[in-house]
């Protein structure tokens, strides 16, 4: 019969050739499904568009390969959260990394304040007091520190050397949020009163 196919005509798959690139949606799928090999695929694809959002927002090339680390494993660890329908895979992977700039910006904003709260006091006594960051490192390890109660300690601790924020420290501690906040500040200000006797004795 004319146009009649053989089973094998319509058996033969077409072959893809191993060097062929994954699709997005296919680079998707299987990172959804755990596969290591599309998490590299997506690293490769899109990191560099991640570090140079990150790069253009924090100014510091460590920072933005620090937050572009934080990108990759955070999609890795929240790849069951994808959803095709919502959008591509690009644009999940750049919202992830927008969130995890403005935690870096954050953070260091942090530091910033701890820096001039700590810094200011001998900066107003002595015009040639040192460094604010060396205060602050002086302040946070020193006998100032030592002095305050320990739930204030393991607060001040936590925002300075682990970056973080009031919530995440109230998860970590379970401890209320209001109560963080409050360990927090009088911590802060101890610490300031006690450095200004320090300066002024």
């Amino acid at each position: 019969m004319t146009g009649h196919k053989t089973p094998a005509q319509l058996t033969v798959p077409r072959r893809v050739p191993p060097e062929e690139p994954l699709t997005d949606e296919e680079v998707a799928r299987g990172l959804v499904r755990g596969d290591e090999a599309c998490l590299a695929a997506a690293h490769d694809r899109w990191a560099p568009l991640v570090h140079t959002l990150a790069r253009r927002a924090l100014g510091d090339d460590k920072e933005a390969e620090d937050v572009t680390q934080q990108v990759f494993l955070g999609m890795w660890r929240g790849r069951h959260g994808y959803r095709p329908e919502r959008g591509a895979i690009a644009g999940w992977i750049v919202g992830i990394a927008k969130r995890k700039i403005a935690d870096a910006l954050a953070a260091r904003t942090r530091r910033a304040e701890l820096v001039a709260s700590a810094g200011a006091v001998l900066v107003l006594a002595d015009p040639v007091a040192e460094r604010p960051e060396a205060v602050l490192d002086r302040v946070l390890v020193g006998r100032e520190m030592a002095k305050l109660p320990t739930t204030q300690q393991r607060v001040l601790r936590l925002a300075f050397y682990e970056d973080l924020t009031q919530t995440q420290i109230a998860r970590r501690t379970g401890l209320p949020l209001g109560t963080v906040k409050s360990h927090a500040r009088r911590g802060l200000h101890q610490l300031k009163h006690g450095l200004r006797r320090e300066v002024s004795g």
